[in-house]
């Protein structure tokens, strides 16, 4: 396994992987195999795989910390950089498909609904760490800014899940809003957990 992570070939793989499914999008809407109402079928699209790359991206460090499979960081940036990319063609099909491009519109549906808020917000925060997802960003930053920006992933993960939680309650279907929830909320418990034990050991540690 840890050959396999190793290969040079790997990476290449995940990336098929990861923009597999908007090739996919994108091909099915111009062969219009997107259903009747093919703007909800790319809305939803893109914002499953939202989440589903970033549930993937928040899931590599508690293998490599549970598998010792120290080689699964290489694939955290790319899959990081994928979720900003499934989420901004959610943010460009709902600007589209719904509102037109119109700002005005926009800024109304945003202050309207409070589904639309959240997803916004998690979007926004998403953009500064995209941007800094790059060795030269982390130089400029320092390590420890680096790391407490990116921190704001905690953040974007609860605010997904709540624009999908209200997304969903209209239609009064949660099963999968559940199923994001639990991994989502595993993943971050899990990081919980080993903030508490290093608190605990440096707190029993002699000065």
């Amino acid at each position: 396994m840890i050959r396999g992570l190793l290969s040079p070939w790997a990476k290449g793989v995940v990336f098929v992987l990861a923009a597999a499914p908007a090739a996919w999008l994108v091909f099915a809407a111009a062969t219009d195999r997107l259903g009747a109402n093919p703007a909800e079928a790319l809305l939803r699209g893109t914002g499953d795989w939202t989440l589903r790359l970033l549930c993937a991206t928040l899931a590599v460090t508690p293998l490599r910390q549970f598998t010792g499979w120290a080689a699964l960081a290489r694939f955290r940036r790319m899959l990081g950089l994928f979720t900003f990319f499934y989420a901004l063609l959610h943010a460009l099909a709902w600007a589209g498909f719904d509102q037109g491009f119109d700002a005005a519109d926009m800024a109304r549906d945003v202050a309207k609904r409070p589904f639309i808020l959240v997803g916004f917000t998690a979007f926004v925060l998403l953009v500064p760490l995209a941007a800094t997802s790059f060795n030269r960003a982390i130089r400029a930053l320092g390590a420890a800014r680096w790391q407490a920006l990116h921190r704001l992933v905690y953040a974007v993960a609860v605010l997904a899940v709540l624009h999908f939680f209200w997304m969903r309650a209209g239609k009064n279907d949660f099963a999968e809003v559940a199923v994001y929830a639990t991994v989502l909320g595993l993943l971050l418990g899990a990081r919980g957990l080993r903030w508490l034990r290093n608190l605990k050991k440096t707190a029993g540690t002699p000065a």
